[in-house]
């Protein structure tokens, strides 16, 4: 089976759950025969310089690269405010991209092209033109729904206006794509149903993330060592930087007056100032990191403290790997089936935070027992081969469905 797919960034390196999911799957698809090719954008701000690529994407069959400049911009974003059109959209719908996806299915048949998140949306008409394949929208969130989420804690009345006017284009664009797909692949049930709820009324199948797992085996040594606590991830993606931020503010002092000595490690790509130069007693910041492996690895207790968002989150998924003590909000749990203070720890409130840490100091080295469960949940239930064969025989279904029609 041969399937092409979009994605709105360059899928690499494998340091955000975007990257992590989009490179898990398609490393499955081709392992069990599939030849999968993929047209990125290369962004500025995910700009892939290097003229070869790297051994990690050496699966693929084809790879081209479309130079794009989506950085945001307040005169267009003013533009599509006055015309109702969606600017999260818009500026993904490049005609550089149009042109070169048009010329390769003019080149070469796809059995199916897979949209990677709902912002490669727009080119739905140019595949259609050109393409008799099945066209396929993997949605890693429910898009519109990240952004009511921010709005609500935003306290700036202005700018959560502005959000909450720029969500509505969002929400309403996300809606009137919903049917035309030929499958969508949600990414938990949860968003499955939310898709329902929005007037979704097609062929769907769930496909939680599968990660390639590039750390390895578990890892216990931390256990063995002073407890330390850590955070990493994106922090130019809103939802991230939103909850560091509440972290610090309401859970952290209470934290460190109970115990002085812990230590708090921070670790993000793309890190603004107003992070990477706080300063806190006890709070190491480390920017962004050589190896995210080594250094989750290192810290037993893994924290994720998200008050907004969507989908999976691919960091948790990484933490479980390794066999960390994952301290969570509900929100950043949603789509992974674990079990609160067996498999991980959920805390929606800075007195829950506390409670789950408190409880973690008193196991003392038998923390050790829900890292290992925590690991034993992520082979389970997230094993990417596993996933891909399931998606494959759903492709074929679709496909042999369309010549029964």
């Amino acid at each position: 089976m041969k399937i092409l797919l979009l994605t709105k960034k360059f899928p690499y390196p494998l340091k955000d759950g975007e990257s992590q999911a989009i490179h898990g799957l398609s490393k499955s698809l081709a392992e069990i025969g599939c030849q999968v090719s993929l047209l990125a954008m290369n962004t500025t701000k995910h700009f892939f310089g290097d003229s070869e690529l790297p051994a990690a994407m050496s699966h693929y069959q084809e790879v081209r690269t479309v130079s794009v400049d989506n950085e945001v911009n307040p005169f267009a974003a003013l533009s599509t405010l006055i015309k109702g059109k969606s600017y999260h959209i818009s500026r993904f719908d490049l005609p550089t991209y149009h042109e070169a996806l048009a010329n390769w299915l003019n080149e070469e048949s796809f059995d199916v092209v897979q949209l990677e998140t709902l912002y490669l949306a727009p080119y739905m008409a140019t595949i259609r033109s050109h393409s008799n394949a099945q066209v396929v929208m993997r949605s890693h969130n429910v898009e519109h729904e990240i952004w009511e989420r921010c709005s609500a804690n935003m306290s700036f009345a202005p700018k959560r206006w502005y959000v909450r006017h720029l969500t509505k284009q969002l929400k309403a664009y996300e809606c009137q794509q919903l049917n035309q797909y030929d499958l969508l692949l949600p990414i938990t049930k949860r968003d499955e149903k939310q898709f329902e709820g929005l007037g979704f009324r097609g062929e769907s199948h769930v496909l939680p993330i599968g990660l390639d797992t590039p750390c390895g085996e578990p890892r216990y040594d931390s256990y063995g060592r002073k407890l330390s606590m850590h955070f990493i991830g994106s922090l130019d993606w809103l939802p991230n930087l939103e909850g560091l931020k509440w972290f610090f503010t309401d859970i952290w002092p209470a934290i460190h007056r109970a115990y002085p000595d812990l230590e708090f490690h921070v670790a993000g790509r793309n890190m603004p100032a107003s992070i990477s130069q706080l300063r806190m007693k006890n709070v190491i910041i480390h920017g962004e990191v050589e190896s995210s492996c080594d250094f989750v690895a290192a810290h037993s207790i893994s924290i994720v403290p998200l008050l907004s968002g969507g989908g999976m989150r691919a960091k948790i998924l990484e933490a479980m790997s390794l066999a960390r003590v994952v301290i969570s909000t509900s929100i950043g749990l949603e789509g992974i089936e674990a079990k609160h203070r067996r498999d991980l720890f959920v805390a929606d409130t800075p007195a829950q935070f506390l409670a789950s840490i408190e409880d973690c100091v008193r196991r003392g080295r038998k923390l050790e027992r829900i890292g290992r469960s925590a690991a034993n949940r992520f082979h389970k239930r997230y094993d990417r081969r596993v996933l891909a064969e399931k998606l494959l025989r759903k492709y074929e279904q679709l496909m042999a469905a369309e010549v029964v029609a």
